[in-house]
């Protein structure tokens, strides 16, 4: 298995191209659960190749766009001409550096990551009172299955290491760290709940 980043760094070129059902139904569900919502600073975490930053960036007046991979970044600026985004190259494993914000969002990341104690106590530092913290993973139960991250390159499999982190974990974190879960959504490949969810999302609130 590859590690994050260099897998990330090497995905970074196909990533739009191929179908990618995850990718594609986190952009709805982030959609879906912000709403007609503004704000007057956002940090992305995760920005990757930019699907959603353009959408964020026309929610607030000062957008941090972050990601773990100088490549996908590349890309996502190649795109986005804004002067509301900075792009950032960044490890949240680390102490954040990014300022204060209204919402943070975080897509389809923290499967990388092993403590989730690490990224809430860095959350509530960094969110305004009365701030919103998004996030949107591959659902435990389709790990559970087999599903991971993975691409194709020069026709070999690549697979990401990966994290299985249970709905309770990330419950039992954020009411540690002073949040409360405003909303809690489970996400079906063509809203088909007869299977196993893809993805599951939360909204957390800074109490």
């Amino acid at each position: 298995m590859l590690q994050t980043q260099d897998a990330y760094n090497d995905w970074a070129k196909t990533y739009d191209t191929v179908i990618n059902k995850t990718r594609d139904l986190e952009a709805v569900a982030l959609k879906n659960i912000l709403g007609d919502a503004t704000y007057q600073s956002i940090l992305e975490l995760g920005c990757g190749t930019g699907k959603n930053t353009a959408y964020l960036a026309g929610k607030c007046e000062q957008l941090i766009a972050a990601d773990f991979s100088e490549e996908m970044m590349v890309v996502a600026q190649e795109k986005i001409n804004s002067v509301k985004v900075t792009f950032k190259q960044a490890d949240i494993t680390q102490p954040w550096r990014f300022g204060k914000a209204d919402l943070i969002t975080c897509s389809l990341i923290l499967e990388h990551i092993e403590n989730l104690d690490h990224i809430f106590a860095q959350a509530t530092k960094t969110l305004n009172p009365g701030g919103q913290f998004y996030i949107c993973e591959l659902h435990p139960y389709k790990q559970l299955e087999g599903s991971r991250a993975k691409f194709e390159k020069d026709g070999e499999l690549h697979q990401l290491a990966y994290f299985v982190h249970h709905i309770s974990d990330f419950t039992t974190a954020a009411q540690q760290y002073g949040f409360i879960c405003d909303d809690l959504q489970e996400w079906f490949d063509d809203d088909d709940r007869s299977n196993t969810p893809r993805l599951i999302s939360f909204l957390f609130g800074k109490v």
